[in-house]
């Protein structure tokens, strides 16, 4: 009888080996992408979630305040509601930081075309921003945190209305060294309340903004008191000309 014809074993092609290496490493990119995907809708809904929290509930405060306090010791902070906040204070942060704030959907694309034509070195963030900054994330000039602000931006601007994000932004801007919110600013530069200041105070304190620590409300130099005198016609025009509508001043 012949003999059996024994089988060659052959080794597997190199192809076949580089084909299932390949199978397997698209799969793990695929449940990694899922993953991340995963995370990042928790992650979405989580910042949503917060947003929603305090278009109601005052925000205690923000990482600087918190740095300020660990720095300084102690930090004066009273949160006031809108209806105790003077009307004329409200108009006068809108025409010193930004005039088109109840025109605009968190981003003044004009003012923002403006200072890029001019080259000017100065920023032109909008009261939803620096809300944005101050609520939920901290100060620098980073990418990291421009990126994660023009998000918040977008949900505050989506589910605060204007009044809410004036209102949080007074209870949240620094006025002085260590004194945050026009409550505690009244109350140290001109010894009365957020409800009572006048014209002029409120055109002050809405002065100092850009440069809290090194800008005095109480003791105005002669380029805060021409500041001032223009804040004080900028509250008066858009008084006049409605882009106060949207907080009912």
């Amino acid at each position: 009888m012949p003999s059996a014809r024994r089988k060659k074993r052959t080794a597997p092609k190199n192809g076949g080996g580089r084909k299932g290496r390949l199978m397997r490493l698209a799969d793990t990119l695929r449940r990694v992408r899922r993953w991340l995907l995963r995370g990042l809708g928790i992650v979405l809904l989580l910042a949503l979630g917060w947003v929603l929290l305090y278009r109601v509930v005052p925000p205690p405060g923000g990482i600087f305040m918190l740095q300020e306090y660990h720095r300084l010791g102690q930090i004066e902070r009273e949160w006031v509601p809108m209806d105790r906040i003077a009307p004329v204070m409200v108009r006068s942060v809108i025409a010193a930081e930004d005039a088109n704030f109840c025109l605009h959907w968190g981003f003044d694309m004009s003012e923002i075309r403006r200072v890029i034509a001019q080259g000017s070195s100065r920023g032109a963030s909008t009261l939803s921003q620096q809300t944005a900054k101050n609520v939920f994330l901290w100060h620098g000039r980073v990418w990291v945190r421009k990126v994660l602000e023009s998000g918040f931006t977008l949900m505050i601007e989506a589910f605060w209305p204007k009044r809410r994000i004036v209102e949080v932004y007074l209870n949240m801007a620094e006025f002085d060294e260590g004194v945050f919110g026009v409550e505690a600013a009244a109350r140290r530069y001109f010894n009365t309340s957020a409800a009572n200041l006048s014209p002029t105070q409120a055109a002050r304190l809405a002065a100092v903004l850009p440069a809290p620590k090194a800008r005095d409300a109480a003791n105005p130099t002669q380029f805060l008191r021409n500041r001032t005198a223009s804040i004080m016609d900028g509250a008066a025009t858009i008084a006049r000309d409605g882009r106060a509508a949207c907080i009912g001043g």
